[in-house]
């Protein structure tokens, strides 16, 4: 699914959480997670499809299957700016963000689980 090179990525940013960090490793975390997430989100297509097709399967930047790598800290107690983890949603096409019912797959070092339902 995803190349050992992914996980290596995410342990370093978990012990490098800082922005001077990923400034300089952007490029590896567009090549070694970003790229692979949405080449597994791809993959995808077909066997959601077969579930049903009202869920969303979007290999994009923006308002598609893959969350964003930045933590919002407004009102969390953990600061670091960025997520140590994968996180892909395929969600109901009637929905407009995560609150819709979908199916998640959350990544990271040591720990992978699969969610269905409705988060709230």
């Amino acid at each position: 699914m995803l190349p050992r090179k992914t996980i290596t990525f995410l342990k370093q940013l978990t012990a490098n959480n800082n922005r001077e960090w990923f400034d300089r490793n952007r490029q590896r975390y567009e090549d070694e997670v970003r790229e692979p997430a949405f080449d597994y989100i791809r993959s995808m297509e077909e066997p959601i499809a077969d579930i049903s097709p009202h869920f969303v399967v979007a290999a994009s930047k923006t308002r598609g299957s893959l969350m964003r790598v930045f933590r919002d800290t407004r009102f969390s107690k953990e600061k670091t700016p960025y997520k140590t983890n994968i996180g892909i949603q395929f969600r109901h096409v009637a929905g407009k963000d995560v609150h819709a019912p979908g199916f998640y797959l959350h990544i990271e070092p040591g720990n992978v689980f699969l969610a269905a339902g409705i988060w709230s």
